[in-house]
């Protein structure tokens, strides 16, 4: 088991680890053990706050006399670091700044592996050793569990010292009901605010505080509820203040209220305030709202231990259409009056009813939750790799991607914030709505949620598609309005040629993904409409080259022939090709395979340099926004594609190595200094990154292709990825520890990868790396499972379609557990320097439920 990296509170200020489930909004925790981006109300908006939101620890000791009060966030540096381009995940709002300046710990620890973290708070004036774990459930193939609306803390207290310490342990919430999420909170006023009340109630062992607006009409956008609750019903409210100096000294007058004995030995805590009456809080007058907060007391004598857990939920059920849509101006376009709802809240009557039940099954939800994280902490990938690829599944827990009331899945390309300010401003989801050209890239849900990807699918080819085929590369919500068919979208204007095709790869991989042949056998006309308006749109000649005006992920047109789509052209014929056998439609596939190997041989011939693969463009075609001579690095996209669908080499597979090694020797830039940044700055100063294009014979037209001297993490991932299956790990690594140094915490979050958009989709491309480095293929449509020897003593992380969990090799075998779920198999093979070291194939479905393993021989 590696080590997991620990990150101290000054090296880490960009550090801010979403807390909240699919489509839930979510709050974050700084490695300074801070709250901050609070968007739990529908809408992303990254500096999102609510001021007087924090954790307390009031310590004091009888002898020798101490009496410590501290808010558990560590004091910000006397200097601020250097702002780093188009990101601010260190903002502090001033009243965090000043009150973690005043009141704050000396220093904390960060450490990680998503979504479960752990906050260690330093200070030699507390008699204490006070730790912090917070997390939100989540289980791999499990969207419910992963979805629950809830945030939860568990802080551990040790008496480090040679007498006894007691105390109260706080936490503070300003009642943010009637909020929108977007405007500018002056302490507890805004606009918005009035008739918030707080009050207790003490149930099932617990203190809760609901925060709550009756006065609200209940389709208003910010109405809802919130509840911060605690696991004693001994916790202390109070219930209305305005400022944090407020809650310290409620938390310091504390103590006045113990009873005589508790300053020794208090073995009746519970009995002592669980008869205490309900705190009720008035109505806040117009304009305003209240902070509420709740105090759990404890005593420690010398060595003694103590758990204190922290729950917050919250419930806001009214999701409208509040973002500028793509397409042409339409009556009532733009933020509407169109509810979409929220699927979590479905499930629940409000915050209180998810209280309930996430406090009944906090054990469950931990356990289940931990278990991941320890699979992935002890497997054979190193501490880096795994905090990083742990962080792939933040991306869908974050304001980018959403499930409306009936659970259909949407996502964003990102959040608007720093990283990108548009015309629809610097709040909300940037481009909508599931662009296919960016989704594209997006392997990690597909694997850990594997139904919610399948709903994009159907979304594309039940709703988006087009009468002619087509699929727009943008989705309307609601879905019944009219979507953008013979319209202009923009990012780029007509459908995306790109989206299209990997539309195509996507279905095949959702049918691997366990969807069933049954589904694909519904949709099967859908894809062949697809392939067959994109044939007679783009090669109406038969030459299984495509040509023309190609709309792309780049916001531009290609031209000529190119490697970019044409490497998807062919992985989609190979994909078609083995859905048409599945489906038993013997005539498509012999026609499709045909035109892989007359497309494959030209695509080579006329685009292989002898180094990489260039763009030829016709005569008359225009060199603005092409690449030709240069080094594009999404070049062999197609390839990427297709090994993570095991349909082999699409062009030479010598040819592929050798423009993989150009990629890397001409686009990875170590060092940006001298760089003149006329593009969007991903990387500057000392990083390393991977430009997007380079011209290293020269040719680079006067307009290049756009965003050529970006460095986009999604491509990064994906060359990367690629380079592992051909063996080329040096060049692999070359380009994961560029970007893992990039986003290690000092001056970009490790849980937001940008690009046109904070937690950008395209990054999680990343989840492939994953794939590449375990050798692992999965095709539920067969029950064949492919791997790569592990190391011996070590494992690697298994997720199939209806379980999940790990292959180890001990004592020259491979065992294969099963966690959680159930693993359904028809075949296994082990493979170690490209050959197969053990293989086994079941006359009979061989299933591994929980708890189970099954154990494979291995030869050499």
């Amino acid at each position: 088991m590696a080590a997991r990296r620990e990150i101290r509170s000054v090296d880490g200020p960009h550090v801010a680890m979403p807390l909240g489930g699919i489509g839930t909004g979510n709050l974050a925790l700084g490695a300074d053990g801070g709250l901050r981006q609070w968007q739990l109300h529908n809408i992303g908006n990254h500096l999102g706050d609510l001021p007087g939101s924090f954790f307390a620890l009031r310590a004091t000791q009888w002898e020798p006399p101490i009496d410590e009060l501290r808010v558990l966030q560590a004091r910000p540096p006397a200097t601020p670091p250097l702002p780093t381009p188009l990101v601010n995940d260190d903002t502090l709002p001033d009243w965090q700044h000043q009150l973690a300046s005043r009141h704050g710990v000396d220093a904390t620890t960060f450490a990680a592996t998503y979504p479960v973290a752990d906050v260690t708070f330093h200070d030699g004036a507390l008699p204490l050793d006070v730790r912090l774990r917070a997390l939100t459930p989540m289980v791999p193939l499990d969207p419910d569990v992963s979805g629950l609306p809830v945030a939860m803390f568990t802080f551990s207290l040790t008496n480090t010292g040679a007498y006894p310490v007691h105390g109260w342990l706080g936490a503070a919430l300003q009642n943010a009901i009637g909020y929108d999420g977007v405007s500018p909170i002056h302490g507890t006023r805004f606009p918005g605010y009035g008739g918030n009340t707080n009050r207790t109630v003490r149930a099932g062992g617990w203190t809760h505080l609901l925060l709550e607006n009756s006065t609200l009409d209940p389709a208003a956008a910010g109405a809802g509820q919130m509840l911060l609750g605690c696991d004693t019903p001994a916790a202390a409210a109070s219930a209305q203040w305005s400022e944090p100096a407020e809650f310290m000294a409620f938390l310091r007058g504390r103590g006045a209220r113990l009873p005589a004995e508790f300053g020794r030995a208090a073995p009746h805590i519970p009995d002592f305030q669980s008869s205490a009456p309900p705190v009720h809080g008035g109505a806040s007058p117009a304009g305003q709202t209240w902070n509420g907060g709740l105090a759990a007391p404890f005593h420690l004598e010398p060595g003694a231990h103590v758990s204190i857990r922290y729950l917050l939920a919250w419930h806001f059920p009214n999701r409208y259409v509040n973002f500028q849509q793509f397409g042409p101006p339409q009556p009532a376009w733009g933020p509407t009056r169109f509810w979409l709802g929220n699927h979590y809240t479905q499930a629940y009557e409000d915050a209180r009813d998810v209280a309930r039940d996430v406090t009944e099954r906090w054990t469950d939800l931990v356990d289940a939750t931990t278990a991941w994280t320890d699979l992935l902490d002890e497997s054979a990938l190193d501490a880096t790799t795994t905090e990083h690829l742990a962080a792939q599944a933040s991306t869908p827990r974050s304001p980018s991607c959403f499930r409306t009331a009936d659970g259909t899945f949407f996502g964003f390309e990102g959040v608007l914030g720093a990283s990108t300010v548009m015309w629809s401003g610097d709040i909300g989801g940037s481009c909508p709505l599931n662009c296919t050209h960016v989704w594209n890239y997006a392997q990690a849900m597909a694997t850990l949620f594997p139904t919610l990807e399948r709903d994009m699918r159907q979304t594309e080819l039940d709703v988006m598609q087009a009468p002619d085929g087509s699929i727009p590369h943008r989705v309307i919500v609601p879905t019944y309005l009219r979507q953008l068919w013979d319209v202009g979208i923009g990012g780029p204007h007509e459908p995306a040629l790109d989206g299209m095709l990997g539309a195509v790869l996507k279905t095949y991989r959702e049918v691997r993904n366990g969807a069933g042949v049954g589904w694909l056998a519904g949709y099967w006309p859908h894809v062949l409409r697809l392939m067959e308006h994109i044939t007679g749109r783009w090669d109406p000649h038969g030459t299984a080259v495509l040509r023309g005006v190609q709309p792309s992920t780049h916001d531009i047109d290609l031209h000529g022939v190119n490697s970019f789509m044409g490497s998807l052209w062919l992985a989609a014929l190979r994909a078609t090709e083995e859905m048409a056998r599945l489906v038993d439609d013997d005539a498509t596939a012999q026609a499709v395979r045909e035109r892989f190997e007359k497309g494959s041989a030209a695509y080579d011939t006329l685009l292989f340099d002898g180094e990489y693969y260039i763009q030829v463009l016709d005569p008359d075609e225009s060199t603005d926004y092409q690449w030709g001579a240069g080094c594009l690095s999404d070049q062999l996209i197609g390839q990427w594609w297709a090994h993570q669908l095991d349909l082999g080499h699409i062009l030479p597979p010598d040819h592929v190595r050798s423009a993989l090694r150009a990629v890397v020797r001409h686009n990875l830039r170590r060092g940006f200094r001298d760089v003149d940044h006329g593009q969007r700055v991903f990387a500057d100063g000392d990083d390393t990154g991977l430009l997007m294009c380079s011209w290293p014979a020269g040719g680079r037209p006067g307009v290049p292709t756009r965003y050529c001297d970006e460095v986009w993490t999604g491509t990064e991932y994906q060359v990367a990825a690629h380079c592992l299956y051909e063996g080329l790990t040096d060049e692999a690594h070359a380009i994961l520890d560029g970007v893992w140094a990039r986003y290690d915490g000092r001056r970009r979050n490790p849980y937001n990868e940008i690009e046109c958009g904070d937690h950008y989709v395209r990054a999680m491309a990343g989840w492939s790396v994953l794939d590449a480095l375990t050798g692992v293929r999965w095709n539920a449509a067969t029950g064949a499972l492919r791997l790569a020897r592990p190391p011996e003593g070590g494992g690697w992380p298994l997720v199939l379609d209806h379980g999940w969990g790990r292959a180890v090799e001990s004592g020259g075998a491979v065992r294969l557990e099963c966690t959680s779920g159930a693993f359904t198999l028809r075949s296994i093979e082990v493979v170690a320097a490209a050959e197969v070291v053990a293989q086994e194939v079941f006359a009979e479905p061989l299933t591994i439920t929980a708890g189970a393993s099954f154990t494979l021989p291995v030869r050499g």
